[in-house]
């Protein structure tokens, strides 16, 4: 049996937060548009990827590749790139990380192969890795601990509201520029972010940070990558196919070892005494069903817009809005709303709120129209709001400075993975509930087989065919799907909102000087709920 490590080193005093200077605020607005940017382009392509695969000839599996390359890189480097910071310095990172980004989108917009795009795409998700540890850790810098839950809830909504964003900029950039203006939007915000990072930010660092760890990145990087690429290929190749099974084995052997190899580090890049804390546990836990659940609906509106409600790329993203309306307007009253009956019932509330949305959105039927989803979409951006604003900013409080690109990294890995989950498990369920569905009778098999694939291919079909029928069969058995996935989502953001309200500790450490010494330093029997 190891012998159990020596205690850690006091980390070096950092600043416990920015004098009133109003600057900080400016920087804030400069780190919202960072994150802003990473966030919007997870989505832009679901609007975009026709339109570019037909101008570049690209065949499915390189289309996948287009959208996976940027998931895979972004979760497999969450954790380094969290030590990364603390050690050489936060803005440094950042800003690193957007002229990375950048330089990718400039690439990606010149592309003239799929190759050539995979790799772009591949580079962003590298700098979206940079960017959005960094954007959280930078806060204890800026602010001082009474202000932090504030900025620390705006960043969230930047991040939250990138992801309806990117299809309505998507489809508005489609309508009147060439494929490429989807990723050239994103080189003059980056510019615009590294101007104000440097001018606006000051340079944050843990000075005790340990050198980065390189058998401990590999196994990060390699597990992280092995465990997203599984998830992703698991809902297209299936669950028993040998190439699956193997990465998903693979990845639990890698992460084992590196759970294990942290253990036995005084000061490792995967925190497990983070974790062992659970005023940040139970936020992160929370943080982490939110994404799964969020992408239930990311997943299957877009094509419902499009295929089912015939919307161009445009009318798609117009048709998200309600949500985004919410979100923003859950945002004015979560931090008040948090002082009145603290962060565990908020984020039970929202979690709540979620679960009604998508269960009212589970009702829909063929003949309904828009207004339907107009209105479950409202409510599911206040939920969103609630609940994923919450969480994090009460995860990211209990971070002392020192380590708090280590905490931000981990707490955005673990939301990285819960997305991939969400869109492999519904994805899988959406397939099959479709395919199940859908009246295919008096076609051959080769097209039965295409038919069954997507929604986009079955009207394909009828248009070449000239059998209507089959069109409006397709759209029926989509409908269906969704309501499938729509309805096992809500159920789990409701099963979610009793684990919350159950298990998350309901004191949190006040505001500033616990925080300000993370978790050994708040009272005992404070929040210790487990």
């Amino acid at each position: 049996m190891p012998a159990a490590p020596p205690p850690p080193a006091p980390p070096a005093p950092e600043p416990s937060g920015a004098p009133a200077d109003p600057r900080r605020r400016l920087a804030l607005v400069a780190v919202a548009l960072s994150v802003l940017v990473i966030s919007f382009d997870m989505t832009i392509l679901n609007v975009a990827l026709p339109t570019l695969a037909a101008q570049l000839q690209a065949t499915t599996g390189q289309q996948q590749w287009i959208v996976d390359a940027y998931t895979l890189v972004f979760a497999a480097v969450m954790l380094p790139a969290g030590l990364l910071g603390d050690r050489y310095g936060r803005r440094r990172t950042l800003t690193a990380g957007l002229a990375l980004f950048g330089l990718a989108s400039a690439i990606g917009m010149l592309a003239d192969s799929p190759g050539t795009l995979v790799a772009a795409r591949a580079a962003m998700g590298l700098a979206g890795a940079l960017v959005m540890p960094m954007s959280l850790a930078v806060i204890p810098a800026i602010f001082p601990a009474a202000e932090r839950r504030r900025a620390t809830a705006i960043l969230t909504t930047a991040i939250a509201g990138g992801a309806p964003l990117g299809p309505l900029i998507g489809g508005l950039l489609l309508q009147h520029f060439w494929w490429g203006s989807v990723f050239a939007v994103n080189v003059p915000l980056a510019v615009i972010g590294i101007v104000a990072c440097v001018l606006l930010l000051p340079e944050s660092r843990n000075p005790a940070a340990p050198r980065m760890d390189l058998p401990g990145t590999v196994l990060a990087a390699t597990g992280l990558g092995a465990l997203t690429y599984g998830i992703i290929a698991g809902s297209d190749r299936g669950w028993t196919d040998p190439l699956v099974l193997a990465t998903l084995i693979g990845s639990i052997v890698l992460l084992t070892a590196l759970v294990l190899r942290s253990r036995r580090q005084r000061d490792p890049m995967l925190d497990l005494a983070l974790l062992a804390d659970p005023a940040f546990r139970w936020p992160s836990v929370a943080a982490t069903l939110i994404s799964l659940v969020l992408f239930g609906a990311f997943f299957v509106l877009p094509l419902y817009f499009q295929s089912v409600l015939g919307t161009d790329a445009l009318g798609s993203g117009l048709r998200l809005m309600p949500m985004m309306l919410g979100l923003m307007a859950a945002a004015r009253f979560t931090e008040p709303l948090v002082a009145r009956i603290g962060a565990r019932a908020v984020i039970a509330l929202g979690l709540v709120l979620l679960g009604a949305a998508l269960l009212f959105g589970s009702r829909t039927d063929g003949s309904d129209g828009y207004g339907r989803t107009a209105v479950w979409l409202t409510v599911l951006g206040v939920g969103m709001g609630l609940s994923l604003i919450t969480a994090q900013s009460s995860a990211l409080i209990t971070l002392p400075p020192a380590r708090a690109g280590v905490g931000s990294g981990l707490l955005q890995t673990l939301r990285q993975v819960g997305g991939a989950i969400g869109i492999a498990a519904f994805g899988s369920l959406l397939a099959g509930a479709y395919r199940g569905a859908l009246d295919t009778g008096g076609l051959p098999a080769e097209a039965v087989h295409r038919a069954g694939k997507s929604v986009v291919a079955a009207d394909a079909i009828a248009r070449e065919a000239g059998r209507p029928a089959l069109s409006a069969a397709a759209h029926t058995a989509y409908v269906h799907g969704m309501t499938v996935v729509l309805l096992v989502a809500g159920l789990v953001a409701v099963g979610s909102a009793v684990l919350v309200a159950a298990r998350m500790p309901a004191v949190e450490p006040a505001s500033g000087d616990a925080a300000e010494a993370g978790p050994a330093a708040r009272p005992a029997g404070a929040g210790d709920r487990r």
